[in-house]
């Protein structure tokens, strides 16, 4: 069996050009592990890869999902399972890429926490608190049991910090457990690349400046016209919500920027928390493209 290949790390750090060059390299097809690229609609503020970015190379969980429905690690695992299965099937390369741990972790190994049945009372339980103490004391309650879960999640993101507080309650067990007994479904090797923190805040500053110069703002004026609640999951992307509460506030103007900048730089220092537990994780020095192709290659026909 051909070895998976997973291109991770933080946001803007280039997976999406080093997973194509791999695809292209590895006669590879890409499947995508993001938590927003899945929702059609969702383009400019999820860097969603464009046709010209894909150079021909088959991507796999892009537009998979209505922006007005949920769309859980269960979800996804749903639909990745079996396309991993399929690319491999056909003599391909299955080339992971994304930032949304959980969604990686859901290809890579073997685990039950998705699993977990839903429990409507607990959820409406959790649901009151919030509604009652606000999302931040929700947020907190999770911190107390599962502070490795409630440091990738925001508190914004209330359906999942609620479904993460419902596995605890009904297992005993933190959800960021699942890495401690996590076994491999596939062979694979896995990779990042290991950007110099003021470095990779230079390229979020810019990519964050580039998506408002493409529109962001339009595409969730557009969202909204077309029905997307402002309380829809997809709308707690770093960058939606901010446009979101600038729309509510009718202030554009001020540091609406600064924040999703800001945003986005916690989030990636999440992402790397949780990107460095993963077992066997190789970090690239180089930004050249070809070069870390070389790089992945020499390991992974080691």
């Amino acid at each position: 069996m051909k070895k998976i290949i997973a291109i991770c790390g933080a946001t803007a750090s280039g997976k999406t050009a080093l997973a194509v060059e791999c695809a292209r390299h590895f006669d590879g097809e890409v499947i995508s592990c993001d938590a927003l690229l899945v929702y059609r609609g969702l383009n400019i503020g999820t860097a969603k890869p464009t046709k010209e970015e894909m150079k021909g190379v088959v991507h796999h969980l892009i537009d998979v999902a209505d922006p007005r429905d949920n769309f859980s690690v269960y979800d996804f695992e749903r639909l990745a399972l079996p396309a991993v299965e399929d690319i491999i099937s056909r003599g391909k390369t299955p080339i992971l890429c994304g930032g949304t741990g959980f969604y990686m972790n859901a290809i890579l190994f073997e685990s039950g926490y998705g699993h977990v049945a839903a429990n409507e009372t607990v959820r409406e339980k959790y649901r009151q608190y919030a509604g009652e103490n606000g999302r931040e004391a929700l947020h907190a309650l999770l911190a107390a049991c599962d502070p490795e879960s409630a440091e990738m999640l925001h508190s914004n993101d209330v359906k999942r910090v609620i479904r993460a507080l419902e596995i605890y309650e009904l297992t005993g067990k933190r959800k960021s457990e699942q890495a401690d007994s996590r076994v491999p479904r596939y062979p694979y090797v896995a990779f990042a690349v290991d950007w110099p923190r003021e470095e990779l805040y230079a390229r979020i500053d810019h990519r964050t400046q580039v998506m408002l110069d493409a529109g962001l703002v339009g595409e969730v004026e557009g969202l909204l016209s077309d029905g997307v609640p402002e309380d829809a999951q997809c709308m707690q992307g770093i960058g939606y919500k901010e446009v979101v509460e600038s729309l509510k506030n009718r202030d554009l103007q001020s540091n609406m920027r600064d924040i999703i900048m800001q945003h986005t730089r916690n989030y990636a220092k999440r992402q790397l928390t949780f990107f460095k537990k993963m077992p066997g994780l190789h970090w690239l020095k180089s930004p050249d493209l070809q070069m870390m192709v070389g790089e992945i290659e020499e390991i992974y026909d080691s």
